[in-house]
């Protein structure tokens, strides 16, 4: 919804005393303080930056009012620059699902729309630029509506698959030996079933996924820490089984260390650092989380590069402190 129409349920809702002005002027100090707790998607900084480095002009194009998107990108950094174009919900005549705001973003890039992409997490949001003639690659934020995005010319679980050169775009050349580098992800959960060559289903407890946001599955690699035996580099695959009425996220972790054995509701520590693929068909789950020979020789590899050698101490210490600006919420939106 715009903010206009967001704001007139929510006082409609709950019966309350305010107009929308009223309820703007609010809320919006309590927005400022949550926005300043959300980071970028995984994938995000990385597609902009080599979106901009190649000189490929970006609009962002939001139903959020201009005021409230100018104060979110903030904290993006040197990032907001890499956006020529920047339209709010309120400089438009409609918003998501009516294609105006994409229509306006072409028109103001100097291109026809029918030369866009769009990348969208809403549903109307992807409708909408479909609606102005775009091609459109969606990133759901609730993997449950999945089945809602057909219209989308593909559909893709995280930024982190998405693949540049499909849409006559520059490709990525940033893999190095067959392993992604991406910002830090902490998390905390317990062992659960035992499997085969060291590997074990994932647990996740009540703050496991707090800083993993929806958006993202695959294979991972990092460091596992255990209270009986320590740290051990590992392989983390994260998918969502599709079969159950409201999608539920599954994880497991592999010990790459024969020596590391873990021990069923044991404490687990995560530290993922790298990405290696995305998963096959989640139509069976147990399938599609399995964890190959080949990606278990690429994130031994990779643990050994200068590339990651970053967090080689951050490994080693107590709850891994040295990455705490790391595990914020992910409250973040995808570029739209």
């Amino acid at each position: 919804m715009t903010h206009r129409e967001s704001t007139t349920g929510i006082i409609l809702d709950y019966g309350l005393p305010l107009t929308v002005e009223e309820y703007s002027e609010a809320i919006y100090p309590l927005y400022m303080k949550r926005w300043q707790r959300a980071n970028p998607l995984p994938g995000v900084k990385r597609l902009l930056k080599h979106l901009h480095r190649n000189g490929v002009p970006l609009a962002l194009a939001s139903n959020s009012i201009r005021r409230n998107i100018d104060h979110k990108i903030l904290k993006l950094g040197e990032l907001k620059d890499c956006f020529s174009v920047v339209l709010g919900g309120d400089q438009v005549p409609h918003g998501k699902p009516s294609p105006d705001i994409f229509l306006e973003a072409a028109k103001r890039l100097g291109v026809h729309p029918s030369s866009c992409l769009v990348i969208e997490d809403s549903l109307v949001g992807a409708q909408g630029a479909k609606a102005s003639g775009a091609k459109v690659v969606a990133v759901p934020s609730h993997q449950s509506q999945r089945q809602c995005y057909s219209s989308a010319d593909l559909i893709l679980y995280s930024l982190l698959d998405f693949h540049p050169e499909l849409w006559g775009l520059p490709p990525f050349d940033d893999r190095i030996q067959g392993a992604l580098p991406m910002e830090p992800l902490l998390s905390n959960a317990q062992i659960g079933d035992a499997m085969l060559n060291n590997t074990h289903m994932i647990v996740a407890g009540e703050h496991t996924y707090d800083s993993i946001p929806d958006q993202i599955s695959g294979i991972f690699f990092g460091w596992a820490k255990l209270e009986a035996y320590g740290v051990s580099k590992a392989v983390v695959s994260i998918g969502w089984d599709l079969s159950v009425r409201n999608a539920e996220r599954a994880m497991r972790v592999c010990f790459l260390d024969s020596r590391c054995k873990a021990i069923t509701a044991e404490p687990l520590e995560l530290l993922l650092i790298g990405y290696i693929r995305m998963l096959q068909s989640m139509e069976n789950i147990s399938q599609a989380l399995s964890i190959t020979d080949e990606d278990k020789a690429t994130a031994r590899d990779a643990l050994d590069l200068l590339a990651f050698s970053e967090y080689a101490k951050a490994k080693n210490a107590l709850d891994f402190p040295a990455l705490s600006e790391y595990t914020e919420p992910r409250n973040g939106r995808l570029l739209a």
